[in-house]
């Protein structure tokens, strides 16, 4: 339509798309966002999904993979209402994510008359599950907010910003002089700002850390999705003083894994315990110790503990701390750099050496038959390929761990816990990541909260391998209750018939039921070149030898 080249909102987030090199933004079309999904269509940066939350977490895995700007469009009351939980995730995961959506005609907002759509104190919901919210109210705003509501989104600490746009502004008519005014004075805020960032102090007793760092005998770094950013200094640094790496699960490739250096998402393991219980000091980077990755806070750290983060609040917020450092990851590692004396632990690395390879050998015992299809998922697909784990037995066992992520940028899961959102995920980290497959491990269970999105993959025929594991219902949550419970609640549950399901989609189907067979359908479904559903047989593949029972804590 005419409006997306003249009015002011559509033309503005087609500018901050093109700028940022944004292939797609996610959402579903409605009268409170027409304008805004037109104007994207017309310039080739749509896709159309199936549900709001599918919008943001799709706009969240493409941030991830393309490590850049994800977009959402969603509509107001119960459209955004629908995307809230899956800004839950972003927020968690600390996801770059722009969320416009409409809103009614401006001049009835907070009125309660019961315009369609309307929902009252949409606003609060919105800055509740978002790093910031504005609501746009005025014509002359709208470039504005937008452009810092993008700044918002990509500075440290990053996350999710909500930008609501009513209706009647969505078509308001654009002038040159106000949008050039408008974007000349938020560029030159924002250059000025990072300037600042870039030469700002460390704030903190680095003279401390670095005394601390250069008596330490057997250090280890814990990177967390914090230290991404800084992923190339992150890996010199630790090669330059030998310094083993552990990670979160939102760390995983910084350093690639398989590299003796790295232990990995492995602290919360017994043999990950019994090699920081020999380390004498821990040098954490941008990890918040989140309670799974920690036992519920009962893993033990070393008696030192240095930490650097750029949120202050972060600083000893889950374990006690000797320094803590406020800074960006990459600037506190280039001052420890230029001070710190390089020293011979090659006693330690080969301890470290040895625990990599025991922890995994014992976490492949643990997992039996599904060892075999990690090793073809990972020998399979392109080191580039993005690894996208919904919340599953076999993600929440092996695939955050053991499945070897090469670069962060291929690493995608639901750190904020909720399931069905690795489906919508994948659409995105897809279309950031076109030329390679996407893998998405996702269960049955998982997979039904989302199942209209098997049309968006067969409409945009996304290159997406949906491994299913069918176990018949919340795999994760059955073993929980068997271990802690007694009974079972809520957790069998109906199953479609996958190869009719993926058919009715023209999508290919195979079913997978021994990991003798694991490797050949893997290269099958790569060579579809376009979406295909592998179903694993978990009553045929076999069970575990040791159920995964989640690390909740259960009266």
């Amino acid at each position: 339509m005419s409006e997306g080249a003249t009015s002011a909102a559509p033309r503005a987030l087609c500018e901050i798309a093109a700028a940022h090199h944004v292939a797609s933004a996610f959402g579903i079309v409605s009268v409170h966002n027409q304008p805004l999904v037109d104007a994207l269509a017309a310039v080739g940066r749509y896709t159309a999904v199936r549900h709001e939350a599918t919008a943001v977490n799709a706009a969240d895995g493409y941030s991830r993979v393309a490590d850049t700007l994800g977009v959402a469009v969603t509509s107001t009351g119960t459209g955004a209402g629908n995307a809230a939980g899956s800004l839950v995730e972003a927020l968690t995961a600390g996801s770059r994510v722009l969320h416009v959506t409409g809103n009614i005609d401006s001049v009835y907002l907070g009125q309660g008359r019961g315009v369609i759509h309307e929902t009252k104190s949409q606003d609060r919901m919105l800055d509740a599950v978002s790093k910031a919210q504005h609501t746009i109210t005025k014509p002359d705003q709208i470039h504005r907010v937008l452009h810092r509501a993008v700044a918002e989104t990509l500075t440290a600490p990053t996350g999710p910003v909500s930008v609501e746009i009513p209706i009647d502004l969505q078509y308001a008519p654009d002038t040159e002089r106000v949008r050039s005014e408008q974007v000349e004075s938020f560029d030159s805020e924002a250059g000025s700002g990072d300037s600042e960032r870039s030469a700002a102090a460390i704030v903190g007793d680095l003279d401390h850390a670095i005394a601390l760092l250069d008596e330490a005998k057997r250090p280890v770094v814990w990177a967390g999705g914090g230290a991404v950013h800084a992923r190339e200094a992150v890996a010199s640094f630790c090669r330059r003083f030998s310094l083993p790496l552990v990670t979160s699960n939102a760390g995983r490739g910084i350093i690639p894994e398989g590299d003796p250096l790295v232990i990995g998402n492995f602290a919360a393991r017994p043999g990950g315990q019994a090699f920081l219980d020999q380390a004498d000091l821990l040098l954490s980077i941008g990890t918040h110790f989140r309670s799974n990755e920690t036992r519920h806070y009962k893993l033990r750290l070393p008696s030192k503990h240095i930490q650097i983060d750029v949120d202050p609040a972060a600083l000893g917020r889950a374990y006690p701390v000797d320094v803590g450092l406020v800074a960006m990851a990459d600037q506190a590692i280039a001052a420890m750099s230029d001070r710190l004396i390089e020293r011979d632990r090659s006693d330690w690395l080969t301890v470290a050496r040895d625990t990599a390879l025991d922890v995994r050998q014992q976490l492949e015992a643990d997992i039996g038959p599904y060892a075999e299809l990690c090793r073809s998922m990972r020998s399979v697909l392109p080191p580039q390929s993005p690894l996208v784990r919904d919340v599953t037995i076999p993600a929440s066992a092996w695939g955050n761990r053991l499945l070897s992520v090469l670069d962060p940028t291929t690493n995608v899961n639901a750190r904020g816990g909720g399931i069905g959102q690795g489906l919508g995920m994948a659409i995105g980290a897809a279309a950031a990541r076109p030329d390679v497959p996407t893998a998405l491990m996702v269960g049955d269970g998982g997979l039904a909260v989302h199942l209209g999105e098997f049309a968006t993959l067969a409409q945009e025929q996304s290159p997406v391998i949906v491994l299913v594991f069918n176990d018949g219902g919340y795999g994760v949550l059955r073993n929980l209750q068997d271990a802690h419970v007694g009974r079972r609640s809520g957790v069998d549950l109906f199953t479609p018939d996958f190869a009719a399901l993926a058919s009715a989609f023209s999508m290919p189907h195979r079913r997978l039921d021994s990991p003798d067979n694991a490797r050949a359908i893997l290269e099958h479904a790569i060579a579809d070149g376009g979406p295909t559903v592998v179903e694993v047989d978990c009553n045929a593949f076999g069970p575990m030898p040791v159920p995964f029972v989640p690390p909740v804590p259960v009266p």
